[in-house]
């Protein structure tokens, strides 16, 4: 290919300076305008001259042919750079066909369309006159196999990287899979063999027995077929209940119940307005304000020793036992310390006052009554009552009423079954009416809650006369 002389059609090679190869010729500006002449050479070929767009080119265009000097500019010989640039052109194209034959056996090669085979411009035969042509070569590279579109080639490149790079780590995620699946099911098993065993340890005596085989009695049996939970559980409602239901009857109907909200709940249910409670644990400190609290297992474990030794030191009435036990105490204002000072004033108070009763001529009272009059266990409201019935009538105490279960020590008696009797006559409707009505009229907290004629079991007819809880303290003034 050293001498071969090429017919350009298409290609039009650009290279500034001195053309290599032909030394003897610059291409440059002003030189060879378009369409014109060249500069000759020492060969009598023409150099080339540069473009309409002012770049020089090696080899002109294809133009129409004006005269006989076709062979003079229509031929160039190629240079040794020329055929060196070829030559690489060629093994890189044969290269590139051997990667895409290794690729294609992989199964990674994606085939793209082959280059169309670019025609020569003028096939047509020469004039007459004119020396014939060199043979023209169609193709300026060699045929070689179809090369792959540059974007399937960079995508199959990242293809094959990504895989090579993330497939461990997918390896690696799968087995986390199956370890954490693992760990599920075997969570799942243990919390359904548990579940399993307390519905087992749930059932009756007879079937514990039979599992055991030594006849020990279960506790589901000792509870008529309940489980213990199921027995606190009923006693602490049935504690509730109870103490909801005294306290409908003997809590002052003004007084402020402090409790939980679930005690709260049964005091509505028993009558008492949601405007008399003071609902624990929403929000509220303590039960202060409040006159008296329900002392719950909810309660006691928000308050713990400071239920009894700063907020309620005494108690009204209790209600069940252990765990489940409710009591209704009495709410300290300024202190369990100040408040058991002023109930130890107050029983010496009514111990006074009850031995002046003792010595009343129109007072007569039985054995049981006389020990509680001088222990000073009546209640200030109820001695006041007998010693203003004692200025009218001949009073006879039938009995005071026993303490409330629970009730801690210096609680008074706060009702009593009295007759009173007009001197020089008998017992009449008209006069316990006349005693009821005057009764009733005093103001609070003097009031009693309840005056009730009733017929005792002896046959005696009687007044019961009875006070709401909390007792006021320090009614009867300074003890001398």
């Amino acid at each position: 290919m050293g001498d071969s002389r090429v017919r350009p059609h298409s290609w039009r090679l650009e290279q500034p300076g001195l053309a290599p190869g032909n030394a003897g010729t610059r291409a440059g500006p002003g030189r060879g305008a378009p369409g014109g002449p060249g500069t000759p050479d020492r060969s009598g070929a023409r150099s080339p001259g540069t473009g309409a767009d002012g770049l020089p080119f090696r080899v002109r265009p294809p133009r129409r042919p004006e005269s006989g000097d076709i062979a003079a500019h229509d031929r160039v010989i190629l240079s040794d750079h020329d055929l060196a640039v070829m030559r690489r052109a060629v093994a890189r194209a044969r290269q590139d066909g051997k990667d895409d034959r290794r690729d294609a056996t992989a199964g990674q090669h994606v085939p793209g369309p082959a280059p169309a085979t670019e025609q020569p411009r003028d096939a047509r035969p020469p004039g007459p006159g004119c020396p014939a042509p060199p043979p023209v070569i169609t193709q300026a590279l060699p045929a070689a196999n179809p090369a792959s579109p540059w974007g399937t080639v960079l995508a199959s490149t990242i293809r094959l990287r990504a895989r090579q790079r993330f497939w461990p780590a997918t390896t690696r995620w799968r087995v986390i899979r199956a370890l954490i699946m693992a760990a599920v099911l075997f969570c799942g098993g243990a919390v359904t063999v548990a579940l399993g065993r307390g519905a087992i340890a749930g059932k009756g005596a007879a079937g514990t027995a039979q599992l055991a085989g030594k006849g020990r009695a279960g506790t589901g049996a000792a509870n008529g077929g309940q489980s213990p939970g199921d027995a606190a559980i009923a006693a602490a409602a049935a504690a509730r209940t109870a103490a909801a239901a005294w306290m409908a009857r003997q809590v002052a109907p003004a007084a402020i119940v402090a409790c939980d909200p679930q005690m709260c709940a049964v005091l509505q249910s028993k009558g008492i307005p949601a405007g008399r409670l003071l609902v624990l644990g929403a929000g509220n400190a303590g039960p202060l304000g409040s006159d008296v609290i329900v002392s719950t297992a909810a309660v006691r474990e928000e308050f713990g020793s400071r239920l009894t030794g700063v907020y309620a030191p005494v108690a009204l009435a209790t209600f069940g036992s252990g765990s489940t036990q409710v009591a209704v105490r009495v709410v300290a204002a300024d202190g369990s310390a100040a408040y058991r000072r002023s109930l130890h004033a107050d029983v010496i108070a009514r111990r006074a006052a009850g031995a002046l009763l003792l010595r009343n001529p129109h007072v007569r009272v039985s054995s049981a009554g006389r020990r509680e009059l001088a222990a000073g266990q009546v209640d200030a409201r109820l001695l006041s009552a007998l010693g203003a019935l004692a200025s009218l009538y001949h009073v006879d105490v039938a009995g005071f009423g026993a303490p409330a279960a629970g009730a801690s020590p210096g609680v008074p008696l706060r009702w009593a079954d009295i007759t009173p009797v007009p001197a020089g006559r008998g017992l009449d409707a008209a006069t316990l009416n006349s005693v009821k009505r005057f009764l009733l009229a005093q103001q609070d907290p003097f009031r009693p809650a309840d005056v009730t004629p009733l017929r005792l079991a002896s046959g005696q007819a009687v007044l019961h006369v009875e006070y709401t809880a909390p007792s006021q303290l320090g009614l009867l003034g300074a003890p001398n």
